[in-house]
């Protein structure tokens, strides 16, 4: 199988992709894993990748440019080709509001041909990037991160052990427990519109009751779509 990683931080994936069974199986041609920085693949002289979050708020939040470019480009698929190369690849999302990450979640992506791995950093990702390039979005669950990168070296080493020939005898992976509290509202950041898509007029408004009130909803809706658990666990069952 064949997993391509984006990040902003490759020199993380030197030494862990060359140890363990992870290295034998790269090296062996089991696994074929490249590291692309989204750097070069950021506009200016600069290459700017990370911005201030649109409504306020503290951190960056990585910009939509360079995260569609890095992926459509090195996959050899156009901007207009969004959804030939999400019926081709599955492109994940690392990020704690994801689905929770088990051994059924594993054995099902090592089940697919070609992974495409999003490394979240700082307050969170565009949210555009998750609605239009990815077809899903995974939590290894735990403690938060610095970033997704080590979220991607789980997940590339779990699903590794089992492709055919890596190991002989498969274990069973103990699943992560999850904090309480509601999952992380949508992030969106420049530019207000990209290929078409509109951040949310909300967060445009300046309105900052308005904007408090959308990010609480919208942390309820998606703690309820992906890890209604946890609004049982609160005593947060809200309508």
């Amino acid at each position: 199988m064949r997993i391509d990683v984006y990040t902003i931080f490759p020199g993380i994936f030197q030494s862990p992709l060359q140890e363990g069974l992870l290295g034998k199986a790269i090296r062996r041609g089991l696994v074929e894993v490249r590291v692309h920085d989204i750097r070069d693949y950021a506009p200016g002289k600069h290459r700017q990748v990370d911005d201030e979050p649109f409504g306020g708020g503290p951190g960056m939040v990585l910009k939509p440019e360079p995260v569609f470019e890095a992926v459509t480009r090195t996959l050899g698929y156009r901007l207009e080709e969004l959804e030939r190369l999400k019926s081709e690849v599955s492109v994940v999302m690392l990020t704690p509001r994801g689905e929770r990450l088990t051994q059924e979640k594993v054995a099902e992506l090592a089940s697919r041909p070609h992974l495409a791995l999003i490394c979240g950093r700082y307050e969170g990702v565009d949210e555009r990037v998750l609605e239009h390039l990815c077809t899903e979005a995974i939590s290894i669950g735990g403690g938060g991160l610095a970033g997704g990168e080590f979220a991607a070296l789980v997940i590339i080493a779990a699903v590794t052990r089992l492709v055919p020939g890596v190991v002989g005898n498969l274990e069973s992976l103990r699943e992560e427990s999850f904090s309480g509290g509601l999952l992380e509202y949508p992030q969106y950041t420049r530019p207000a519109e990209y290929l078409g898509w509109r951040v949310p007029e909300v967060l445009l408004s300046g309105n900052h009751q308005e904007v408090e009130r959308w990010r609480r909803r919208m942390a309820l809706e998606w703690t309820r779509r992906m890890r209604p658990e946890l609004l049982k666990e609160g005593g947060r069952e809200e309508n």
